[in-house]
């Protein structure tokens, strides 16, 4: 098993723009981080948790040019906005691609991707990424690209949160 992290800023990103502090204004290339995702591989498997802005230039620079499925924790920008870019990984396999989620995370990205998952043909010229959700129940274990994963609802004043556990995970 291999855990990459692809991202692993706030949700501002760092260097946040406009800041002045130490951090942001470091030459130290440790100091250059994207918005949180991370890529977990098994068994020849990838699975992509969350879809951050920066997503395209994530799986670039790891190298990644196909996935087996996603799961989100939850529907905040830094987490969802990338979704767009998983329109060139269902181009190259033909397939949906298999996401994973929440129920209030899965209806929240409908409602706010709605052209992804309307059901229609993109128009002429263009694609859409083709996406085949599957809703999570909290405390109960699922297969998602042949590992096993469990959903934990984590506790937020906000927002509906999931963590993921599996025993097959590096703790």
């Amino acid at each position: 098993m291999r855990l990459v992290f692809l991202g692993t800023g706030t949700s501002y990103g760092v260097p946040q723009i406009g800041c002045g502090c130490r951090t942001c204004t470091s030459s130290d290339p440790r100091d250059r981080r994207t918005r949180s995702a991370v890529l977990i591989e098994s068994g020849g498997r990838r699975l992509l948790i969350d879809t951050p802005p920066e997503l395209r230039l994530q799986l670039v620079a790891a190298g990644v040019a196909a996935l087996d499925a996603v799961l989100f924790t939850h529907a905040h920008a830094d987490h969802v906005h990338g979704i767009d870019d998983l329109r060139a990984i269902s181009m190259r396999q033909r397939a949906p691609l298999d996401v994973y989620g929440a129920p209030g995370t899965l209806a929240e990205l409908q409602r706010r991707f709605g052209y992804i998952f309307d059901g229609t043909p993109p128009q002429p010229g263009t694609n859409k990424p083709e996406l085949a959700t599957h809703a999570l129940e909290p405390d109960r274990e699922t297969q998602i690209a042949g590992m096993p994963v469990m959903a934990i609802p984590c506790p937020t004043d906000e927002i509906r949160c999931w963590g993921f556990v599996s025993a097959r995970w590096p703790m």
